[in-house]
């Protein structure tokens, strides 16, 4: 028997990651959908949590196009929704590095952008799409970094595995800009706002009463560990069946600090 499958009554709130944990970007992981709606019909609350640079209505969208039913969460907390917070309260047109679609996004939620080269704030939710590797947008990053540019990481993810393959995001276009010297602003996973905000989706309750499920090391993991939630780590997605490191707590500071479970899959 899983630990999922015996889950303990106190746990009133489930924060889940999507990408990794539900699904691959292309079809959902077997048994996710019946997992969550599992915790549902117990009466729990479940909210999904994601790095996606996109509002909560755009990744409710992709879901329900991949085929997970609508009553598998109550809620979806995105670290699109906390950077465009950020970016709207800024008062003034930013750059943008990404996508098309999501620039397109941003702007129907009322982000203005700058079409000059030189500006003070960057929105940025991935690659673009002429460019295929980080490492091809570093002459950009070194000209916002050279002109005191904040890059505002809507997506702290490095890679993601999407249909099998690993694809790089934000996050890594984030670490060459803090290594050339730019400033960063990270929103999402493991950072403090985007569980706060999926606290408040639930109602604000305590942490002993939240288990965090995530696949991400440097994201899902940290996050809920310094919010002081308990944590099942998941080793399918982006870590393709690797352990959980044996050293994480000491090289991450959290004394001795485990995940209260190692699971291969949702199922």
């Amino acid at each position: 028997m899983s630990f999922l499958d015996a889950l303990d009554a106190s746990y009133r709130l489930i924060l889940c990651d999507i990408w990794g944990c539900v699904h691959d970007g292309v079809n959902l992981y077997p048994g996710a959908a019946d997992r969550l709606r599992r915790w549902r019909s117990e009466a729990r609350t479940v909210v999904l949590i994601t790095n996606a640079p996109r509002t909560a209505d755009a990744v409710e969208r992709q879901l329900l196009r991949l085929g997970l039913p609508r009553d598998a969460w109550d809620g979806i907390a995105t670290s699109g929704e906390a950077g465009i917070a950020a970016l709207l309260a800024l008062g003034k047109p930013v750059g943008f590095i990404g996508t098309r679609e999501d620039r397109s996004i941003l702007a129907s939620r009322g982000v203005e952008f700058a079409e000059g080269e030189v500006v003070s704030d960057v929105a940025c939710t991935g690659l673009f799409e002429h460019l295929d590797t980080p490492k091809e947008h570093r002459s950009i990053l070194e000209r916002l970094a050279r002109a005191g540019a904040t890059l505002h990481c809507l997506n702290p993810d490095r890679i993601v595995i999407h249909g099998g393959v690993a694809e790089p995001c934000a996050g890594a276009l984030a670490d060459i800009h803090e290594a050339l010297g730019g400033r960063v602003a990270w929103y999402g996973k493991p950072h403090r706002a985007i569980y706060e905000h999926a606290l408040r989706l639930a109602g604000d309750p305590p942490p002993g009463d939240v288990l965090a499920i995530g696949d991400g090391l440097q994201t899902d993991v940290p996050g809920a560990a310094r919010m002081g939630f308990d944590c099942v780590f998941v080793t399918g997605g982006i870590n393709a069946g690797r352990p959980f490191p044996p050293d994480f707590a000491e090289q991450e500071g959290l004394g001795n600090w485990q995940p209260v479970a190692v699971v291969d899959s949702l199922r």
